[in-house]
């Protein structure tokens, strides 16, 4: 098991590898493998990297991002443009539903609100305004409206474990209630935690996934 030191530097590492992170404005904390990203930088699309690139790191228990957004002043928008180009983005994404994701801005933060048959959908929203000009941060409110039997929801999540990994698949459980599904078992890495959790949400007719897994390295 890595120290707390042998995993900061990791992650530091990590960040100054991946081209989409200044790594110099963040700081990296870790204590119990509890893993903290402080800092500033200029956009939210480089916030997101930057918790991407920590969340790749074996050994990371837990992450929290305490990264403040700072706009540049050529980044800065009024939130009636930026909410003008988020329903842009969003109409122009074949993967979205039409009329299906409504977008609010204010102070630069984006909430998406609506309703979509699959998750995919509602990351693709998120994903289509993630990135544009002058957004600080995104809150996705966006519901899945479930059209499937519990029973379904569980077999096809269970099948698709198997087909990535049928031995870790046998060490999982998972609980379903209506939409809800909970993750509970010991994986390995947080990898491969976040890939039993996109197991998860790749099923169709599941709103919310309770993840109770505990990473073991």
């Amino acid at each position: 098991m890595k120290t707390d030191i042998q995993l900061q530097k990791d992650i530091l590492d990590e960040l100054a590898w991946d081209p989409a992170v200044n790594a110099t404005d963040i700081g990296v904390i870790v204590k119990d493998r509890v893993v903290t990203l402080t800092g500033h930088l200029t956009s939210y699309a480089e916030k997101h990297a930057a918790e991407r690139a920590a969340r790749r790191v074996s050994g990371v228990k837990a992450l929290a991002v305490d990264i403040e957004v700072r706009l540049s002043p050529s980044y800065k928008r009024t939130d009636t443009d930026i909410a003008a180009s988020a329903q842009r983005a969003i109409d122009g994404n074949v993967a979205i539903p039409a009329n299906s994701i409504q977008p609010m801005v204010e102070n630069g933060w984006i909430t998406l609100s609506g309703e979509v048959e699959w998750d995919y959908q509602r990351q693709a929203a998120e994903r289509s305004v993630r990135d544009l000009f002058g957004v600080v941060g995104v809150t996705n409110l966006v519901k899945i409206k479930p059209k499937v039997a519990p029973s379904d929801i569980e077999k096809g999540i269970h099948d698709a474990l198997v087909r990535q990994a049928e031995q870790e698949a046998k060490q999982l459980q998972i609980l379903v209630d209506g939409s809800r599904v909970t993750l509970r078992g010991k994986v390995h890495s947080w990898t491969e935690l976040r890939a039993v959790q996109g197991a998860a949400w790749a099923a169709p007719g599941v709103e919310t996934v309770v993840n109770e897994l505990k990473v073991e390295s």
